[in-house]
């Protein structure tokens, strides 16, 4: 995880977050849930949590956040966490899951949440700051479960 948040890329998260932070943002209390893609020798693939987007009477909708180790990527670790919180979360019945904030230039990520059935609801004129391609949109992404 510290590879992809201090490259700045594709998360939001300040670029100099602490391993503390980190864990707290990423291990949310319940209903959330943190999910963890390991190869049979222990190696950690990717990893992703499931969140509560909204309270009160939106509380139904739920949110997620996935990260996949650059050297694991193109393997199909992200389709396998997003199929499996996608599941999760009808199970924990959410009604809709919603991404606040997908990099339009993460266009691998963009591709795959729409293969699954995600559609961009709207996205924010030069919302992130990409280190590399300077402000782009940041997406809002969203489908029913």
């Amino acid at each position: 995880m510290e590879g992809i948040v201090r490259a700045g890329e594709t998360f939001t998260w300040d670029r100099d977050t602490t391993e503390s932070q980190a864990r707290q943002m990423w291990f949310p209390k319940s209903p959330g849930r943190t999910f963890v893609a390991v190869e049979a020798d222990g190696t950690i693939l990717g990893t992703a949590n499931s969140v509560r987007n909204h309270r009160g009477g939106a509380a139904h909708i739920s949110g997620a956040s996935f990260m996949v180790a650059p050297s694991h990527s193109g393997r199909g670790v992200g389709r396998a966490l997003g199929e499996h919180v996608l599941e999760q979360a009808r199970k924990d019945n959410f009604r809709a899951m919603q991404f606040n904030a997908v990099v339009e230039t993460n266009t691998q990520a963009v591709a795959l949440w729409r293969s699954l059935g995600f559609e961009v609801m709207t996205t924010l004129p030069e919302g992130f700051h990409h280190p590399v391609h300077g402000y782009v949109g940041l997406h809002i992404m969203y489908r029913r479960l």
